[in-house]
């Protein structure tokens, strides 16, 4: 889309704003059972971990439809942008790798996807597929998922 179009797209739907941070609700429980030192504080790490790697992954999902949506308007994706769109699955199944093996974990891989979902707006950006009220949810929520999960990755040690 070009500037014109962004700044005339239609505002998200209240639906989609309410739905998109309720998407925040299961990192604030973990970080909460956390917290208060609930029994299934180890259970809070892993479900956490999961559920920011499956909000990452479904971020590249996101960048390869836009990807092909992008050839409708008249300006296909480069291949630059369908690797950024595979990337975050792989990325958290590596970051996963140290605790099926045993390793330090969760705490460094809950710092670095954190860290990860935090920045990853930049790529909407750079791709220049998102409209505008797209982005600015993309930057609330990666804001928030992106400081809960890194929240859980400080507060691991305390937990292990």
């Amino acid at each position: 889309m070009n500037g014109q179009e962004q700044a005339s797209s239609p505002s998200l739907s209240t639906a989609a704003l309410v739905l998109g941070y309720a998407g925040l609700l299961p990192q604030l429980l973990c970080v909460g059972m956390l917290l208060i030192g609930h029994e299934w504080r180890y259970a809070a790490l892993a479900g956490g971990y999961a559920y920011a790697a499956a909000i990452f992954s479904f971020l590249g999902g996101v960048w390869w439809g836009q990807a092909l949506a992008s050839a409708k308007d008249g300006k296909p994706a480069t291949t630059g942008a369908y690797v950024l769109a595979v990337l975050p699955s792989l990325v958290a199944v590596a970051l996963f790798l140290p605790w099926s093996f045993g390793w330090e974990w969760p705490g460094p891989a809950l710092l670095y996807l954190g860290a990860l979902i935090l920045g990853s707006p930049l790529v909407d950006r750079a791709l220049g597929f998102a409209a505008r009220d797209f982005l600015r949810l993309r930057w609330h929520l990666s804001a928030g998922l992106g400081s809960l999960t890194i929240a859980l990755g400080l507060l691991a040690p305390q937990v292990i």
